[in-house]
């Protein structure tokens, strides 16, 4: 059987993080920087735990104002130590609550910036150890398995892209998908190409559309599993 992972971005106090752990495979939670506490960490993490669900260290710049969406002239100590500190508080968080960082994921404007940007990528991947990295295709995956790590490629059922593959920015007209039903159908379609689909977890009807892409990938035939 084919596996596929799906993820979300939980811990950011926008959305129902209980009820999105009963469907997802993974969660990126959020480190504090952009969104989150430590209660909040605490807290999704000791749910994960009992649904069996995999944490990933959702990493970005220091940017509560701007939900890490702006981007950020940070040199390369500065963020290392950042990503570090993002990922050393959830690896004790998870840990008390019976669980372990899985991989790291960055968010964001840090997310877009290390496609491309090899400092801010290298700052990433020193700034998390070892870790497995979720992304997609760049500098920042590229980078990762030149020094022998694991990458887990992501696509992204509720968003637009361009014809280079990238993501649309937020503010083109339609490079955020609402449709659930075309959700689920893009999820679909993009899976045989991925390793895990990401369902925004910020957006009002995050749940409803994690529920509609893991039965359309049920109903395809395909498995889910967390990274």
């Amino acid at each position: 059987m084919r596996y596929v992972d799906l993820n979300a971005d939980l811990g950011e106090e926008v959305t129902d993080d209980a009820a999105l752990l009963a469907v997802v495979t993974s969660a990126n939670v959020a480190c504090g920087y952009h969104a989150g506490s430590v209660a909040i960490m605490r807290a999704v993490c000791v749910e994960a735990a009992e649904r069996g669900v995999s944490v990933g260290a959702q990493v970005s710049y220091a940017d509560r104002a701007g939900f890490g969406r702006i981007a950020r002239d940070v040199g390369y100590e500065e963020l290392r130590e950042q990503v570090a500190d993002q990922v050393g508080t959830l690896t004790a968080i998870a840990a008390e609550a019976g669980s372990q960082v899985r991989y790291v994921k960055a968010h964001g404007a840090l997310y877009h910036r290390t496609l491309d940007d090899e400092d801010q990528a290298r700052a990433v991947l020193d700034g998390s150890g070892g870790l497995p990295v979720l992304g997609m295709d760049g500098v920042l995956l590229r980078g990762a398995i030149a020094a022998g790590r694991t990458v887990h490629h992501e696509g992204f059922p509720d968003r637009a892209s361009g014809p280079d593959g990238r993501l649309r920015p937020r503010t083109e007209p339609g490079a955020v998908l609402g449709d659930g039903a075309a959700i689920a159908e893009r999820a679909v379609l993009l899976a045989p190409d991925v390793d895990s689909l990401c369902v925004h977890g910020d957006h009002p009807g995050a749940v409803a559309h994690a529920v509609g892409v893991r039965r359309a990938l049920e109903a395809a035939g395909l498995g889910l599993r967390g990274l």
